[in-house]
């Protein structure tokens, strides 16, 4: 069996959310999977962090922008390539392969109705919204399968699309946490890390950025309150984040000045994630929305304990490892960094639960299952053959 999977944006250098996840799966499928042959399409970029093995072939793959490389480039060369499968790991793909197909579709946030999740975002954002919803819902008529992340997705998929119970092609398997984030002892790595970014001996930190969903106003919102109630003024430390936009955001909020108390680091880059997780006080993450919501576990792993929400994925993925909040109440997250501060045993026992909680989710685990649906896949189009 020869499985096509589509990597497109995994050579660009800064990587995020679902490059990472697709980045972990082929490793994953590297180490353990020798029997299946494997061609991964990506787009030349300066991070050639794949290479060739005996049944691995990384093909570099022109073809223009996002929508021309996915629609016409990706499904020319995987036919090509003889693949019996493509899998297309990023929320779309081309409507017409001629290939049976694999989609994983991590949230179908961008086809939803919600008004507070219309407003803001980059036009870069706005038009891979319009792309997907051109594209998704033609894409899953075609599926042999529909990979989601949490069970709370999968339910919202299908409500979304009126398809029964009994529609077998719709499946969630869950993310994992890579190795490197961890417990870290080794105090030259912390400091290392401290110095690179100038992080303060003491920070909340928050990985926000301009998707609504993220709910970075409230987040500073609440940042904001809680300084005025606080003796204490911890910074808050976020990343790859435009500091002119922050600026306009902190006008909204009527709190200009708060942006003396927030450290921007530029992009870091993933193998610094942990050493920032293992020194912060408490880690933020109260999006209005997500399907899966892995920076948690992250953190968990790496013993920061958690505020989040009680929307959507996550209070399935943090399975009582967090402090549970509402989002849309800025003074809920503002209570939470009082409460996690001044409760030393709460702060403790969430942190020991947070050890165990994210110890259930393993790229290994993601990468077995997928080739399960693989040669269900293949089975299946033998049988019709």
């Amino acid at each position: 069996m020869k499985i096509g999977i589509e990597g497109q944006r995994l050579f660009r250098e800064k990587k995020h959310g679902m490059d990472m996840v697709a980045l972990e799966l082929i490793k994953n499928l590297q180490n353990i999977d020798k029997q299946n042959e494997y061609v991964v399409f990506v787009k030349p970029d300066v991070d050639k962090c794949l290479e060739n093995t005996e049944n691995f072939k990384i093909v570099e793959l022109g073809g223009g922008p996002y929508p021309t490389w996915e629609q016409f480039a990706l499904p020319k060369a995987a036919r090509k390539e003889n693949c019996d499968i493509l899998h297309c790991t990023s929320n779309t793909a081309p409507i017409n392969t001629g290939i049976p197909l694999v989609v994983i579709l991590h949230d179908i946030i961008y086809l939803e109705s919600i008004s507070i999740l219309k407003k803001g975002g980059t036009w870069y954002q706005k038009f891979g919204n319009l792309y997907r919803r051109y594209v998704v819902p033609r894409v899953i008529r075609k599926c042999e399968k529909i990979v989601t992340v949490s069970h709370f997705e999968k339910n919202r998929i299908r409500e979304f699309f009126g398809w029964p119970e009994s529609d077998s092609r719709l499946v969630a398997i869950y993310n994992g946490v890579s190795e490197h984030f961890k417990k870290i002892d080794d105090e030259n790595e912390l400091q290392r890390v401290k110095q690179k970014y100038k992080l303060p001996d003491k920070f909340f930190f928050f990985l926000g950025n301009t998707d609504p969903k993220k709910n970075t106003r409230g987040v500073l919102k609440a940042y904001s309150d809680f300084l005025k109630s606080s003796d204490e003024k911890i910074p808050l430390v976020m990343l790859d984040f435009d500091r002119e936009v922050l600026s306009a955001m902190l006008s909204d909020i009527g709190d200009r000045k708060l942006i003396d108390h927030i450290l921007l680091t530029g992009y870091v880059v993933n193998t610094d994630l942990p050493a920032i997780y293992n020194q912060c006080e408490i880690f933020l993450y109260p999006s209005l929305r997500e399907s899966f919501g892995i920076p948690m576990l992250e953190a968990m792993r790496c013993g920061a304990p958690v505020i989040t929400s009680n929307t959507s994925s996550m209070p399935e993925v943090s399975g009582g490892a967090a402090l549970i909040v509402d989002p849309y109440k800025s003074n809920e997250i503002t209570e939470g960094l009082h409460k996690l501060l001044k409760e030393k045993e709460l702060r403790k026992e969430l942190i020991e639960k947070g050890f165990k909680q994210s110890a259930r989710f393993s790229w290994k685990s993601m990468a077995e299952e997928n080739i399960k649906l693989y040669e269900e896949i293949f089975a299946n189009t033998k049988k019709s053959n």
